[in-house]
């Protein structure tokens, strides 16, 4: 069954998962204090706040995790601790509440259902948002997912949950970016000359919008070939990038020839 018709029988539209930095800095600390050097991961809960199809992750915490590393039906999680920690963070801010957990995968591992099973005691549809602390390539390093009941053609057969792929981007407040402005700032190798660091930028910002162009033209010919429905949304807005490049390329000054013997 395709991840299309199982959405859809969730009755649930998840659009998109906002992730702020405060949490992915919180997060890498984490795995940094507790699995730095080792193949284990760590686990946390996501606070934050949901409405219109989008989960807003603001804040997390850590909590204990162990697992079996060959037994993944071996693990243990202290939701005591998890519910000691979510109280305090209740009376700093009353508007953040439990939208799912997090885990540095980095992919998706065969108990996290059933990981996932146990935080719908805390919320009625958590989001599951794996976080890369080491990324090999340039690009978001979030990946989230909601759980939906997979129901089979055959009536014998018994549904089941699955996880549902969906959209994460990175987003912060003004408070936040000039946060995490002054972070890099202090930890900015000052023995790199600036010139080095702006080539540096400009070359991954490149790499960045290489990768972005790649993601956008596989999904056209995807929809070109029927293998995915047409999105009028996504259409319209590429379509305005477009007449933006467009209008960029016509603002850029155009070069006048010197004049004959000058």
């Amino acid at each position: 069954m395709d991840v299309v018709k199982a959405a859809q029988l969730s009755g649930r539209t998840l659009e998109k998962v906002v992730v702020h930095p405060l949490v992915l800095l919180s997060i890498v600390d984490h795995y940094n204090r507790v699995a730095r050097d080792t193949r284990k991961r760590v686990v946390g809960v996501l606070l934050g706040t949901s409405s219109r199809g989008s989960v807003d992750v603001t804040n997390s915490y850590a909590v204990p995790f162990e697992e079996d590393d060959k037994d993944p039906r071996i693990w243990f999680l202290d939701h005591n601790y998890h519910e000691s920690m979510f109280s305090m963070f209740k009376r700093i801010n009353a508007k953040e509440h439990v939208v799912g957990w997090y885990s540095t995968g980095p992919k998706l591992r065969e108990n996290d259902l059933d990981i996932h099973a146990l935080f719908n005691n805390y919320v009625p549809n958590p989001v599951l948002v794996i976080i890369d602390v080491q990324p090999k390539e340039l690009g978001i390093p979030t990946k989230a997912y909601y759980a939906v009941e997979e129901v089979k053609e055959n009536a014998t057969q018994k549904s089941q949950k699955v996880f549902v792929h969906v959209p994460s981007e990175i987003a912060a407040h003004e408070v936040e970016e000039i946060g995490v402005e002054h972070l890099l700032r202090d930890v900015k190798d000052t023995t790199i000359s600036t010139l080095a660091t702006e080539v540096t930028s400009k070359l991954a910002a490149l790499k960045g919008l290489d990768a972005r162009l790649r993601e956008i033209r596989g999904y056209l010919d995807l929809v070109i070939e029927g293998k995915l429905p047409l999105n009028h949304e996504i259409l319209y807005h590429l379509q305005m990038l477009n007449k933006e490049h467009e209008k960029a390329e016509d603002s850029k000054p155009t070069a006048i020839p010197s004049a004959a013997g000058s």
